[in-house]
């Protein structure tokens, strides 16, 4: 009977060997199941050929369809400016010119820095001297003051600003000098028309403000769809003074297609002449892209 009962029991352990042994076979197989869909899964992917299942495809196709019917994309063609590669958006500069910039001097540029003071004080020139500003007060109802006349000016000065900080280190000086310019120009131009030094002191402070406010919203109308920069024109041109959308309607059209005739400029030749031709206000064909003409840098006598 002792063996008997011994038998029993050592055929019952036996049996729960046999079960414990094929689990363990079952879920290392399970294992190694996954562990080889995962291998042939990467595979396929690294050979572009991984397809998912169809159940997996159906309800990406059915989720698919649903966010398809909800969700537009938006895809343009980029317009290539004169710039066709790209360029870094810091310039690289040694240590000692990081040094001398940080200490508040100018570092080397490009060019001799007089060559670039006579290019930015020609450029800034071409902003006062080829704009028609009798248009712009006709067609925008502006009144003929001085006020008025340095908001248009302003704001072609900042298309050019725009342009010129492109160019890199050099571009970025240039900026500098037109804007000093334009200051040395209304200072001048107030003390011709008489006005008294405390309150022409008084309304420069008032357009200095004015005019980095004036920046900051034609940068971002600039990046921006054509509301926003709708918007900061009536702000800053017009002064919240405009009752006609077709006035701003003809500036925004205007701003726009005098930004993408000076992107089409070479940013070798505005650094050396700083010649830049301005667009009629208005035109038969505005959306049109006028080849622009090279000029020819002389120096003689400068």
């Amino acid at each position: 009977m002792a063996a008997l009962g011994r038998a029993a029991s050592c055929q019952a352990g036996a049996a729960q060997w046999r079960a414990a042994c094929s689990g363990l076979l079952q879920t290392a197989a399970v294992r190694g199941r996954c562990r080889w869909v995962l291998c042939s899964t990467l595979q396929r992917r690294k050979t572009a050929h991984f397809q998912l299942p169809k159940c997996c495809g159906g309800l990406i196709q059915a989720n698919g369809a649903v966010t398809q019917q909800t969700r537009s994309f938006y895809n343009t063609n980029k317009h290539l400016s004169a710039k066709d590669s790209l360029q870094p958006s810091e310039e690289k500069v040694g240590a000692f010119t990081r040094i001398i910039e940080a200490m508040g001097f100018t570092g080397p540029l490009k060019y001799s820095r007089w060559k670039i003071k006579v290019a930015a004080l020609r450029m800034y020139t071409c902003c006062v001297e080829k704009t028609d500003y009798e248009e712009f007060f006709n067609r925008c109802h502006m009144p003929d003051t001085l006020n008025s006349w340095f908001l248009v000016a302003q704001l072609h000065v900042w298309m050019c600003l725009v342009r010129m900080k492109q160019e890199g280190r050099t571009g970025k000086y240039m900026c500098r000098y037109i804007v000093h310019c334009m200051w040395e120009d209304v200072e001048q131009r107030g003390k011709v028309m008489g006005i008294n030094s405390a309150v022409l002191r008084e309304d420069m402070r008032t357009m200095v403000e004015n005019f980095y406010a004036a920046l900051f919203g034609y940068d971002e109308g600039i990046l921006s769809d054509d509301h926003v920069l709708a918007a900061a024109l009536w702000r800053n041109l017009f002064n919240k003074n405009c009752e006609d959308p077709r006035h701003l309607e003809l500036l925004v059209e205007y701003v726009r297609k005098q930004v993408q005739h000076l992107d089409a400029l070479s940013g070798e030749d505005l650094l050396l002449t700083g010649e830049v031709n301005w667009r009629p206000l208005v035109e038969s064909d505005a959306r049109s892209i006028l080849k622009p003409l090279s000029p020819v840098y002389n120096d003689e006598g400068l």
